[in-house]
């Protein structure tokens, strides 16, 4: 029974070791792609602002496919943070994964820092264009939009989750188009804290750390709020519920 205990244990310590792994991985390019196309621009001029919007949605979708099976695909300490408060994630390995996080942007924006030997104006980590609070604002809200949108398609039994990936990254486009030319539209710490400790550019980093926290937290919220139920929709109509109420005749 003890050898039996033993090895559960060993595996479970293994599954956390590459689940740590998968998150680092999967940060780095995140940070190394959507990043890295922040840079080109600014070295080279050659993606424009709706390119780094496709690229920033892009990796994030074919990240969600590559280690979602494995790790779950957060890439961002807000978004395992808020699934820990509402248990969707084991709250003792939320350390790991937002070292591991970290980890992984740090090694992304090194990266990139030692290969296109970017000067202070081509930093590509973010910085508030207009006032502190208007950042932060626009942050609480492009973050309330993603984790509202993760809530629904990852974390709900009656979504197509097949479609996550497409959803989760559109969801990163759109919100980088319109928050972007304001805050860089971030909604991830780890993404704003990686570029600012290697490039030491710290300006505003209080909006990039708090914001998408509050902002993922009551999104998480939001969507936890109109949940409901966890029954399937089939069920639910034919419980009585107000979506029958539609269906009956006048």
């Amino acid at each position: 029974m003890g050898d039996s205990q033993k090895a559960e244990e060993n595996v479970g310590f293994l599954a956390s070791d590459l689940q740590a792994i998968a998150e680092v991985i999967g940060t780095y390019f995140l940070i190394f792609t959507g990043c890295g196309s922040v840079a080109v621009n600014k070295i080279y001029g050659s993606v424009t602002f709706p390119g780094i919007c496709v690229v920033w949605g892009l990796i994030v979708m074919v990240m969600i496919y590559s280690v979602g099976h494995i790790s779950g695909a957060h890439f961002n300490p807000a978004v395992t943070i808020t699934f820990a408060i509402f248990r969707h994630f084991p709250r003792k390995q939320v350390p790991i994964y937002i070292v591991a996080q970290l980890l992984g942007s740090v090694l992304a924006s090194g990266s990139l820092y030692l290969i296109f030997d970017v000067k202070d104006e081509a930093f590509f980590g973010t910085i508030p264009v207009g006032t502190n609070v208007q950042s932060f604002v626009l942050e609480i809200i492009i973050s309330f939009l993603l984790m509202f949108v993760i809530s629904g398609v990852a974390t709900d039994n009656r979504s197509i989750g097949e479609l996550a990936g497409i959803a989760i990254g559109m969801t990163i486009l759109l919100n980088v188009l319109v928050a972007g030319p304001v805050s860089g539209a971030s909604m991830n710490p780890a993404r704003s804290l990686g570029p600012a400790i290697v490039m030491h550019q710290y300006k505003g980093l209080w909006v990039y750390i708090a914001g998408p926290i509050i902002g993922t937290i009551l999104g998480g919220l939001a969507y936890n709020m109109i949940r409901f139920t966890d029954k399937p929709l089939r069920e639910i109509t034919k419980s009585g519920s107000f979506l029958k109420s539609f269906s009956r005749p006048p």
